[in-house]
Formats: C-alpha cells, sequence, structure tokens
C-alpha cells in the first residue's frame, strides 16, 4: 500500500505521521482530499476541523486555526498557530470550539486595548496641541 508523511509544525512542537493514506482538508475553495502520488499541492486551510488516515484504519481528526499545506515528494507539511489531534470527532469539534471561543475573547480583548490606546494617544495629542498655543 503506498503512503505519504505528514510533517505538522506549529508554534512550539512538529510531529511527523508516517503511513498515511488520505487526506481531506478545506481551503477557501472547499473541500479537497489528498492520496499517495498526488501532485505538488499548496493551499491554505480554513479554520475547522482536517482529517487523515493511516492504512485503513478509523479517521484521525486534526483541529487547526488556519493552516499553509504544501504537498511534494509524498510529504504533507502543515504550519499552523496550534494543531490538537484526535480520533474522536465529538471530543475534538468541543475542543475546536473552545479554542475558536478563547481566540474570539483575545481579538476582542486585543480590540479593546488598542481602542483605549487610540484615545489615550487622541487626549495626549489635544493635550499637547494645547500647551502649544
Amino acid at each position: 500500500m503506498t503512503t505519504f508523511a505528514l510533517q505538522l509544525y506549529d508554534a512550539t512542537h512538529e510531529q511527523r505521521i508516517t503511513d498515511v493514506t488520505r487526506f481531506v482538508g478545506e481551503d477557501a475553495s472547499g473541500s479537497f482530499g489528498i492520496r499517495p502520488n498526488h501532485a505538488r499541492f499548496m493551499t491554505t486551510l480554513v479554520f475547522g476541523l482536517a482529517r487523515f488516515r493511516l492504512g485503513e484504519a478509523g479517521w484521525q481528526y486534526l483541529a487547526l486555526p488556519g493552516a499553509v499545506l504544501y504537498f511534494n515528494h509524498n510529504e504533507l507539511t502543515l504550519s499552523t498557530r496550534h494543531f490538537l489531534i484526535d480520533t474522536n470527532l465529538d471530543r475534538i469539534s468541543a475542543l475546536l470550539e473552545q479554542q475558536l471561543i478563547a481566540e474570539e475573547e483575545n481579538l476582542q480583548a486585543t480590540k479593546t486595548s488598542l481602542h483605549k490606546m487610540e484615545q489615550a494617544m487622541l487626549t495626549r495629542l489635544r493635550a499637547l496641541k494645547r500647551k502649544k498655543t
């Protein structure tokens, strides 16, 4: 049986998985699949779940907040900020939902912080302008 390797990279670690027979992911154009000996391919995955299969075993699910995917010479490389792997779809879906909520909360906190900084800068500029006149 022909297989390929899956090389995962995130901000803190890397993981190599061999004997992969199928990979299914999703980019901006929709869902797609990769099998061994696929032509060279590059895309960016959307936030969500991808899946892969080792041999004829069941699917393993890969949760990620988007990724750059590159397939060449029977090696699939994914580069992302963070990834989770699990064989249980319900469990990994719940983890992905928690991750999405946390990222949304962090994004909102960052926006609020930037807005406060902007307001403080404008206040300071007004004060400096008043001192000059």
